[in-house]
């Protein structure tokens, strides 16, 4: 039996929202399973500070902007070779201080948090996709949120967009079926401690704890061990579900 489980030499990654949090996590995971692998982030000191540690290639710019995400794609590609896995991390919860009830929200604030988590994400996909499509093999795992099933109060916004990447990552799955060996997958974490829980207040994040049976955070190590499995080549037999990773918050 083989030793190798799980190994990802010779493929291409990119992760978005790479510079940080569970996305740095899922670079340094991939990275040291033997893939080469693209740091994605706007924040370009970010990007190559992981990129650099890792071997990886920075790629630094706004996934919502068509325009930057052919740089970034064509970067990769003529760096270290077409996209074997997109992990499409990058995401935020809300604009700073804007987590309000419904009734209060603004049309920004659902702009702002859509334009991110669903627009940028659907936008990466493309990118990748013909490409995945004509060499028959793929792998694209979204990062959701346990918010995206069992929606958070005053998170409407977020709720919503990680609804819309649990649908669409069950839409892309059939798409897909019979172009090759292409898997699509979300991954729902409960509160994981990253820089984006900087956005919200204390009594949010205290209310998000309350609902976890292991009472604590997750880590985003613990995420990347996860995503680590999907991006592989041994999954081949899972496309179109959401994994929960919620420390038993999830029942369903």
């Amino acid at each position: 039996m083989s030793t190798n489980f799980f190994r990802m030499d010779g493929k291409v990654a990119v992760v978005t929202g790479g510079g940080q949090g569970i996305g740095e996590a899922i670079c340094r995971r991939l990275a040291g399973a033997g893939a080469k692998v693209g740091v994605f982030d706007m924040n370009a000191d970010s990007a190559n500070r992981v990129a650099s540690d890792i071997g990886g290639v920075p790629l630094v710019g706004d996934l919502t902007k068509e325009a930057d995400l052919d740089r970034v794609f064509g970067e990769i590609a003529a760096k270290a070779g077409p996209v074997d896995v997109l992990v499409n991390n990058a995401g935020v919860a809300s604009r700073k201080g804007r987590d309000v009830p419904i009734w209060e929200s603004v049309r920004e604030d659902w702009e702002f948090v859509l334009g991110i988590n669903v627009t940028g994400l659907v936008l990466c996909c493309k990118a990748v996709l013909p490409s995945m499509i004509e060499r028959k093999y793929g792998r694209i795992v979204n990062i959701a949120s346990i918010a995206g099933k069992e929606g958070n109060p005053k998170m409407a916004p977020y709720s919503a967009s990680k609804a819309a990447v649990i649908a669409l990552t069950k839409s892309l799955s059939k798409e897909l079926v019979g172009k090759g060996d292409i898997c699509v997958n979300s991954v729902a974490p409960a509160v994981i401690q990253t820089p984006i829980l900087d956005q919200l207040d204390q009594s949010q994040i205290n209310m998000m704890l309350s609902k976890i049976p292991l009472g604590r955070t997750g880590k985003p190590d613990e995420v990347a061990a996860l995503v680590h499995f999907l991006s592989s080549s041994d999954c081949s037999f899972t496309t179109g579900f959401c994994f929960d990773i919620s420390g038993g918050r999830a029942t369903y």
